[in-house]
């Protein structure tokens, strides 16, 4: 891969070029800038040429920051009807709230639609959503000592009015050493081993029963071996 990198400083204006020529003969050319326009705000966009086909894309990216809150904003060139992607994360103390979008203009129909509030503390975590009106869901996880924590996750389906249930744990029976369970509405099971054996080097043993076929066979076992240089 071939980048070529530009940088040009006008007046009051810093703009960054960015050009990649790929093994597929496709130049990619990104143009930024940053913390000029408004501090915390950064623009971008992205083209994409196929001089082999003469196809053309391009995306055009915004991201605006502070303290409290994060917005993201990105919208596809297309003279056939773009479509128009959204984010928002605000905080306030402890609680975070989120927000996402995706508008399709071709259409003139919303295709995304989702919310989220969230809770935090050091031994305490809530988190809900809400996805396009037909998703609705939650998880809590809670510290309960030094040694134990434990996580709940629930979740509903409107369109097929279903729902979702997991409940899991994990106990550290020493600092090397922890165990973990988890078992949801499937009544599938997963038990879980972790043993570090020295600086660089972690253990893991799992297995996952499935309770509501035990007898007939399909469980499985896993190993893994964690190394750091």
């Amino acid at each position: 891969m071939f980048q070529i990198i530009f940088k040009r400083i006008g007046i009051g204006i810093s703009l960054t070029f960015t050009e990649k020529w790929n093994t597929d003969n496709t130049l990619n050319t990104e143009v930024a800038i940053e913390d000029k326009i408004a501090q915390g705000l950064k623009i971008v966009l992205n083209t994409t040429f196929a001089p082999q086909t003469g196809k053309k894309s391009g995306v055009l990216k915004s991201t605006y920051k502070t303290d409290g809150i994060s917005l993201n904003l990105d919208s596809s060139l297309d003279l056939g009807g773009p479509v128009v992607n959204g984010a928002c994360v605000g905080s306030y103390k402890n609680w975070l709230l989120g927000y996402q979008m995706s508008f399709d203009t071709s259409k003139s129909k919303l295709t995304k639609n989702n919310f989220a509030v969230g809770f935090t503390n050091p031994d305490f975590i809530l988190h809900t959503y809400a996805n396009d009106g037909a998703e609705f869901g939650g998880s809590l996880y809670h510290k309960v000592n030094r040694d134990l924590e434990g996580a709940v996750d629930l979740a509903w389906s409107a369109g097929s009015n279903t729902t979702r249930f997991s409940i899991g744990c994990k106990y550290s029976l020493d600092k090397e050493a922890s165990v973990r369970a988890k078992v949801n509405n499937s009544s599938q099971i997963g038990i879980g081993y972790q043993q570090r054996i020295r600086d660089g080097i972690t253990l893991t043993l799992s297995t996952l029963i499935d309770g509501k076929n035990f007898n007939q066979g399909g469980h499985k076992v896993g190993l893994a071996l964690e190394l750091e240089a």
